[in-house]
């Protein structure tokens, strides 16, 4: 009988030991674009950036195991949710970072809390993933489409570009930086005189271009990204845009853009970021060190920059709780309670909607003459405070938010 029970009992700790090697146990899964128009600004780097953050918290040589896969969504909302539902059900996948596609983004936000994973959004940058679609599992890094607007927008029509045409992506994201920039700029006195969607990685914007040259609008609003946005700047120069007195704002660039265009093509160009590697000694840090790891030897963008600081901070929280509960809501509730601080973004917080909080800087593309090294492409135009730069929670659709 006393052997029974000692066996019974030697078993009961292998088992208890079992579930708590399991706990310290963690699986993220880096969605993004791999291939195409916008994997520049995050795929490969933004899985290099997940797997530096992992390094970088010192978990692993504390005995947690912690792998980092990557998945390509093609830009496909479809394409994306089936990873995410793969992820999640089979390969047992904790957290999606990246995401960089709204209307991938904002399907999978969807998936993640169905299945209650966590979605550390970086990539996409429609506002409403911490408006009317937020949840409990979404937490929203880096950028979104309010920030830009409240940032690139209002500086552009205080300093006199009062009327607009907007060349617009023809998905959530595009319709979504539209229709927050159209509201600032209604809001400072200015107007919108048209606008034109593109279809998504479309090689000619020709026709669009010349309907926003005929319309004689003072800025002509590029609420595009990744590719199509330099191949709109690269167009808009040939045919003269600038030179005849029209401004171009890009309303998401990213320094991959600013270096595949050139600094003689994008010299100029006002724009809006959360990160730039060249800002302080951490960042610089970092950025060495990324670029060493990098097939292109690139600087990190924003984007990849946000899942390395959003992976820390995930970390961080399943080293406050101890062990990994598999449980997504209750992860990102430890993450929403800590203070966020990393030396990309600096000291910040993540609010009830999901909104992580920091400042946005306005830079303006240096001249060739004024480029002193290499990726030496930004100077500094103004700081936007965290307090002012996002959506206050007042004025959020988010059903989490009490009003």
């Amino acid at each position: 009988m006393k052997v029974k029970i000692a066996c019974a009992f030697v078993a009961s700790l292998l088992m208890l030991s079992a579930a708590l090697a399991d706990d310290k146990i963690v699986k993220i899964g880096s969605l993004s674009d791999q291939t195409s128009l916008n994997a520049d600004a995050g795929g490969p780097g933004s899985l290099l950036a997940a797997q530096m953050a992992v390094e970088d918290s010192g978990l692993t040589k504390q005995g947690w195991s912690i792998d980092v896969t990557s998945g390509d969504h093609q830009n496909k909302p479809d394409v994306g949710v089936g990873i995410a539902r793969k992820w999640f059900d089979i390969d047992k996948v904790d957290a999606i970072v990246d995401g960089q596609h709204s209307g991938v983004a904002l399907a999978v936000a969807v998936v993640a809390k169905e299945k209650n994973g966590i979605f550390l959004n970086s990539g996409a940058a429609t506002s409403d993933l911490t408006g009317k679609a937020c949840t409990p599992n979404t937490v929203h890094w880096t950028y979104d489409t309010y920030a830009l607007a409240n940032s690139t927008g209002k500086a552009l029509v205080k300093a006199g570009g009062d009327t607009w045409f907007f060349l617009t992506a023809d998905y959530a994201f595009g319709h979504a930086l539209q229709r927050d920039t159209t509201a600032v700029i209604e809001a400072n006195g200015g107007k919108v005189i048209d606008s034109v969607n593109a279809p998504v990685n479309t090689p000619d914007f020709s026709s669009f271009l010349l309907k926003a040259q005929s319309s004689k609008a003072k800025i002509v609003g590029l609420a595009n990204a990744g590719g199509d946005t330099s191949n709109s700047i690269k167009q808009a120069h040939e045919f003269g845009i600038v030179a005849g007195g029209q401004k171009l704002a890009a309303l998401l660039l990213f320094i991959t853009d600013v270096n595949a265009l050139g600094l003689d093509v994008a010299q100029g160009l006002e724009f809006s970021e959360t990160f730039y590697w060249d800002m302080n000694d951490g960042t610089r840090a970092f950025s060495k060190r990324f670029s060493e790891r990098m097939k292109n030897h690139a600087m990190p963008t924003m984007v990849q920059a946000g899942v390395y600081a959003s992976v820390i901070h995930y970390l961080k929280a399943l080293d406050a709780l101890g062990g990994n509960p598999h449980d997504g809501a209750k992860v990102v509730a430890k993450m929403k309670e800590m203070p966020t601080d990393d030396p990309l973004f600096g000291k910040g917080m993540i609010r009830t909607d999901g909104r992580a909080i920091h400042p946005v800087f306005l830079f303006e593309v240096k001249t060739p003459a004024e480029s002193k090294y290499p990726w030496d492409y930004y100077k500094l135009v103004a700081t936007i405070p965290a307090e002012e730069a996002f959506r206050p929670l007042a004025q959020s659709e988010c059903p989490l938010v009490k009003k």
